[in-house]
């Protein structure tokens, strides 16, 4: 039998979607400069990669501080949930991210959407943050990596870039594909969100 770290074991690739954003202006520059330099230290965690365009969207929730520029990344990347979270959270800080405010302005924000079909840490642990109410949402922040992301079905300033970059990409829990996803949003979710480029 061959050992893990034998040539002959291939090891074990899986496709990851992340959805970048800012609305603060980082040492790397504008928001969308951020987003530019970050896409390219995302890119370095994995192959085959796949960008959208940068969008812009309403701040989240309204209110809280100027527009946000929005892309999302599709790559294949032989990392753990844990380790490339972690990585991200690196890209993050490298671009004077503080986690300091529930949803306050953020000179980058990187969210591991999914990778392939995991759910974690487990469908019940999946369904609790999904189902939290929005005042909940923004007091509570799970202790652990929540997969897929409990509220990408939610978001037009995800699931737009999404669309263009893995419309094919199927909820594990739900069945439904990005398009049917973004297609179901209400008109409101949409608003506001356009192409920057």
């Amino acid at each position: 039998m061959p050992q893990r770290n034998s040539p002959y074991v291939q090891p074990i690739k899986r496709r990851a979607l992340i959805a970048l954003g800012a609305n603060a202006a980082a040492p790397q520059g504008s928001p969308a400069q951020s987003l530019r330099a970050a896409m390219a230290q995302v890119a370095a965690l994995g192959s085959a990669v796949r960008e959208s365009r940068l969008w812009r969207s309403p701040a989240f929730p309204a209110g809280i501080g100027p527009d946000f520029v929005n892309a999302v990344m599709v790559l294949e990347t032989e990392r753990d949930a844990d380790d490339l979270l972690a990585e991200l959270h690196r890209v993050e800080a490298a671009f004077g991210r503080e986690r300091q405010t529930r949803w306050g302005p953020r000179s980058l924000d990187l969210d591991l959407l999914a990778l392939d079909d995991l759910v974690l840490p487990d469908l019940a642990a999946w369904s609790l943050w999904r189902d939290l109410t929005p005042e909940a949402q923004a007091r509570e922040t799970p202790d652990r990596l929540i997969l897929p992301h409990p509220r990408l079905q939610d978001r037009g300033f995800v699931l737009a870039p999404l669309a263009e970059v893995a419309p094919d990409w199927r909820h594990p829990v739900t069945g439904f594909d990005v398009t049917q996803m973004r297609d179901a949003l209400p008109t409101a979710a949409l608003d506001g969100v356009e192409p920057l480029d």
